[in-house]
């Protein structure tokens, strides 16, 4: 199966555009993404450790792995990343993510070789890596099944690919956009469409079609009274997270 040219939603890119100088404000438009970051980490530290046989402890854990985080944004998964002495390349659609990317490492002390690309564009290219971090990406691309063939691409045998996005149900409806976009004002509305959110059995499936082999699926939970995320293996009902293998 090869993916088409690129499955990049014009529509969805100029949101994305038009937020990029506020990446880094952990009380701006990315609020929701600095809040469930630890969470987010905890859960690819650990897939990745188990899969590559690594020690979370040790002082470069990643060392040797070479990492493409697709959908970078400002870079808040790529940097944890390069700081664990993994190899990552951050890839976004959004032209202006990068240069905001790009300035933060430099000013943190880390190398990261940030692209204004697409994952079908890399994957003619030849690209190949160890891991793929694909988070909050999926429901905005304009064809997923094209997208994660192309993601699969990328891998190499034997290759991990983490994929997080969003149910589509009511509970999801409610929280993720009127709650997120109209009540809290976390992001601006219209950032998401409903209509593009993914079931975590549809997930699995596309992902089944793409040529990868699901292993692993968690909830991601948000608690308003501590105001924090947790992991959960059975409330998948808004934010979750899969993980998948290439064959090798």
């Amino acid at each position: 199966m090869q993916a088409p040219q690129t499955t990049v939603d014009p529509a969805e890119i100029a949101k994305f555009e038009a937020m990029a100088a506020e990446w880094w404000d952990p009380n701006g438009k990315f609020k929701p993404l600095h809040m469930l970051n630890p969470c987010r980490l905890d859960y690819i530290t650990s897939q990745i450790a188990g899969e590559f046989d690594r020690d979370l402890k040790s002082a470069k854990p990643l060392a040797g792995l070479r990492i493409l985080d697709i959908g970078c944004g400002g870079g808040l998964l790529s940097e944890p990343m390069a700081r664990l002495g993994a190899e990552v390349v951050g890839a976004d659609a959004a032209e202006r993510n990068i240069p905001v990317a790009q300035v933060h490492a430099e000013k943190s002390g880390l190398e990261i070789d940030y692209r204004h690309t697409t994952a079908e564009a890399m994957a003619d290219a030849g690209e190949q890596f160890d891991v793929i971090l694909n988070m909050e990406v999926v429901e905005h691309v304009a064809s997923p099944i094209d997208y994660l063939i192309a993601c699969r691409q990328l891998l190499k045998p034997g290759g991990l690919h983490l994929c997080s996005t969003l149910n589509r149900n009511p509970k999801s409806y409610v929280m993720a956009i009127i709650g997120a976009e109209h009540v809290m004002r976390w992001l601006p509305k219209g950032t998401h469409e409903w209509s593009k959110f993914i079931t975590p059995d549809e997930l699995f499936e596309l992902l089944k079609q793409a040529g990868l082999n699901p292993v692993d699926r968690k909830g991601f939970v948000f608690n308003p009274l501590g105001w924090s995320w947790s992991l959960s293996d059975r409330d998948l009902s808004v934010n979750y997270v899969t993980a998948s293998l290439k064959p090798a």
